[in-house]
């Protein structure tokens, strides 16, 4: 008897989820436990593995459809269960032959740019390598789009593509656009399959792409975000050349002893946390006309992924080491791009970090993470000349390693006498770093 495939409930607050992407098909053979398709909810993206081994025998909820949780979304068959499906769909595909027979006895009656209807898997390759100016042009001609080499991104097909390949035909065709009628005199065997299908290309200028379920989430929050704090930024220069050589000389043996790379992150947080419990406020959240003091501090931590941003949470960091610290945030990192992540895992924040600077930002100016009263922004590590001042107080110049941290907070809560001691603790906390790494 087939197995249900059902939309999962990925958390108590959550009614629903849109499958944003099947990674079988009908007729795939799948393993229990093996991601079979991903979903989007207001929470997370998350691959859902599939709940038995067998055939995947039926999808009944196509990509980019909503539904409620435990609504049935595919059913999984054993093999033999499965087998007769695919069977039945064979002799659909032996029309094609018979046409093919009919056009060698009249190859008059094609025209010359025209082909015949496409396959459904060229038409979903032409949807994605073209846009739909190209596309239309396309049909006004008569043109195949299977036939048209795209010099584009990923071999997308451009206005310039097709303007080419309908002139080219005009003139009698050339070597390089052979026309599916000589195609078919020149050899009866089947034409030679297409290059393997790109990955789905940027959009290009013009296109009219939906939003994904992840960047209205965004969207959404960021304005409700910007409506609802009095955001104020201030930034700080921090000498980070201690921290920087003490890095490169314990790396290795880090990692070679804990099983876990040693990164700059983890230094970070912990100046926040420390100086977050001389100066709560800043691990607050205002609700009505009070203030919550949070009893714990969970530690949000920004992580970019290929189809927008997530904020996996550290809960209660301040009472982790700095290996704790270390393999909690590596934990979230890679559990958040390989979409592993629970709704548990990405609530109950009261601090944030964000990283802007892995990607060579100078510093950051970003906006709150609701309902926290602060995040703050790490830039780009960089060799800057600085004026150094020795135990004598004798200056010189020196080139050190050089950060600049932002913090934005809300003014609704937060002073900025109280945000700027704040940072000069963590500054100070990082600049005298004296903790053991483990």
């Amino acid at each position: 008897m087939p197995t249900d495939i059902i939309m999962p409930q990925m958390g108590e607050s959550i009614v629903e989820g849109t499958i944003t992407k099947w990674l079988k098909k009908p007729g795939d053979k799948v393993q229990r436990d093996e991601p079979l398709f991903e979903i989007s909810t207001d929470k997370v993206d998350a691959e859902i593995p599939a709940p038995a081994s067998g055939v995947l025998q039926e999808i009944k909820v196509t990509e980019g459809t909503t539904v409620g949780v435990n609504t049935v979304v595919g059913t999984i068959a054993v093999d033999g269960e499965a087998a007769a499906k695919p069977a039945k769909a064979a002799p659909a595909a032996a029309p094609p032959a018979k046409e093919e027979k009919k056009e060698e006895k009249k190859p008059a009656a094609a025209p010359s740019p025209v082909a015949s209807a496409a396959p459904q898997e060229s038409v979903d390759e032409e949807e994605t390598r073209s846009s739909p100016l190209v596309r239309k042009i396309a049909r006004e001609h008569g043109v195949n789009l299977s036939q048209v080499p795209g010099t584009g991104l990923g071999g997308r097909i451009t206005k310039q593509d097709i303007t080419a390949f309908i002139e080219s035909q005009a003139r009698g065709g050339t070597d390089a656009f052979v026309r599916p009628a000589e195609r078919s005199e020149a050899s009866p065997a089947p034409a030679s399959p297409a290059a393997p299908r790109p990955a789905t290309p940027a959009a290009y200028p013009g296109d009219l792409v939906p939003m994904t379920n992840m960047r209205k989430i965004i969207a959404q929050r960021m304005i409700e975000s910007r409506r609802t704090s009095a955001h104020v930024h201030c930034m700080y220069e921090v000498d980070f050349t201690r921290i920087v050589t003490l890095r490169a000389k314990h790396k290795n043996a880090f990692e070679q002893r804990h099983g876990v790379r040693l990164t700059f992150m983890p230094f970070f947080v912990r100046a926040a946390i420390i100086a977050i419990q001389q100066w709560p406020i800043i691990n607050a959240s205002l609700e009505g006309d009070n203030i919550r003091y949070h009893r714990n501090i969970n530690v949000g931590i920004a992580v970019a992924l290929d189809w927008g941003l997530i904020v996996p949470v550290l809960k209660n960091a301040g009472d982790l080491n700095f290996l704790g610290l270390q393999r909690g945030i590596t934990d979230l990192g890679e559990r958040a791009r390989s979409k592993k992540l629970k709704p548990d895992d990405v609530e109950g924040s009261t601090f944030t970090v964000t990283n802007p600077g892995q990607f060579g930002a100078v510093f950051g100016l970003p906006i709150i993470n609701q309902p926290n009263a602060a995040i703050m922004g790490v830039g780009g590590i960089t060799k800057q000349p600085l004026v150094v001042t020795d135990k004598e107080g004798n200056d010189s110049i020196a080139i050190r390693s050089v950060v600049h941290l932002t913090l934005g907070y809300d003014h609704r809560l937060i002073d900025g006498a109280v945000a700027d001691q704040f940072m000069a603790l963590v500054k100070k906390n990082l600049e005298t770093w004296s903790e053991e790494i483990g």
